[in-house]
């Protein structure tokens, strides 16, 4: 049997050459990506510290391949294949195509069909409001964890979920130049599979606008699998952006619901730039409510503080530097990725990183 990284090798030579080729008969056909690393040191309360190099702390590490071709008549084709770097150790970060994998089919008057992996409304619909792109260590996925006793790991247990992604998709884009108006339809099947195996059988809708300094947003996803007997995984959420001129003033919500379990998490953030640099701020609050089975998980809430410097060195290079601080309450044991293990419930995980990136 080939070993997994000889065959990643093999894809991306293949990929390569079929991407040449494709290029002498249509121009359209693009390779692209992020590069991205940083140095980072996490502090768990009792636990001591941890330094380690990351990857994708601004923007994730990824190669990209995407094409379309025009058919005629307002009509196009078109694929995107996006895979996931792990760059402090060259390896995947998941399934090799494991970001976004799709095919679609648009028509500049009637929208866009999509099917393959794909991300799901409800986190299209919160992570652009997140000025730290929901990565690095006051990204506000430090709340979508299936880590801490809650809606999310009844749903999931510790394994893949579908707060961000669903494989199996079939996805409904409205078209552009509707005034600002803008939505998503998905579909996505489990194909009898288990949630570590991306089983999750998916629906959800988004609907959105944008005008002037305004943009607004309302999503709603919800999954069922083999753990969701008692009860439908409900991911829901709604923000808004103020642009005025130099910066940016971002709110927005997101519950995540599970049977007698809940989760909302609060954030409110802003960006302000000047010359080539960019200040980033965010404060989350996550909120637990209700229980899961016999545990009640009221008490087990959390903040965080999240800050952040990103100066362009060009338009495709740029430096950067963040710190976050999370606060639990309770039971709750969320912490900023990448520090020691076994934080206990209540206690405090800080980190700080910096780092650079590069867009080729």
């Amino acid at each position: 049997m080939s070993h997994p990284r000889t065959l990643g090798f093999l894809a991306i030579a293949a990929l390569a050459a079929l991407t040449g080729a494709g290029a002498n008969a249509q121009s359209s056909v693009t390779l692209s990506g992020v590069i991205d690393a940083a140095a980072r040191s996490v502090s768990n309360e009792g636990l001591g510290s941890l330094k380690s190099l990351v990857s994708g702390s601004n923007a994730t590490s990824r190669l990209v391949v995407r094409g379309s071709e025009d058919l005629g008549g307002g009509l196009s084709a078109s694929f995107h294949l996006e895979h996931g770097i792990a760059l402090d150790t060259g390896l995947p970060t998941g399934g090799f195509w494991d970001r976004r994998s799709t095919v679609s089919l648009a028509s500049r008057a009637a929208g866009e069909l999509r099917l393959g992996r794909d991300y799901v409304p409800s986190y299209i619909g919160w992570s652009r409001f997140d000025p730290f792109s929901h990565v690095g260590v006051a990204g506000s996925n430090n709340f979508g964890s299936g880590t801490p006793v809650g809606p999310i790991r009844s749903a999931f247990g510790t394994t893949a979920n579908s707060t961000v992604r669903a494989s199996n998709s079939i996805g409904y884009f409205l078209p552009g130049g509707l005034g600002g108006l803008e939505g998503q339809l998905m579909v996505a099947a489990g194909e009898g599979a288990t949630p570590a195996n991306g089983g999750h059988k998916v629906t959800g809708a988004r609907l959105g606008w944008a005008g002037g300094p305004v943009a607004v947003s309302a999503a709603v996803t919800r999954t069922e699998t083999d753990l969701t007997t008692s009860g439908t995984f409900s991911d829901t959420a709604v923000g808004g952006t103020w642009n005025y001129g130099p910066g940016r003033v971002h709110l927005a919500w997101r519950q995540f619901k599970q049977n007698a379990a809940k989760q909302t998490n609060l954030m409110l953030a802003a960006t302000y730039g000047f010359g080539a640099t960019e200040l980033k701020a965010s404060f989350i609050q996550a909120d637990m409510a209700g229980r899961v089975g016999a545990v009640v998980i009221d008490a087990n809430d959390a903040d965080q503080l999240g800050l952040g410097a990103v100066y362009n060195l060009s338009k495709r290079t740029a430096l950067y530097a963040t710190l976050a601080r999370i606060n639990n309450d309770g039971a709750a044991t969320f912490s900023v990725p990448g520090g020691p293990a076994g934080l206990a419930g209540g206690r405090s995980s800080t980190g700080y990183e910096a780092g650079v990136r590069h867009v080729f």
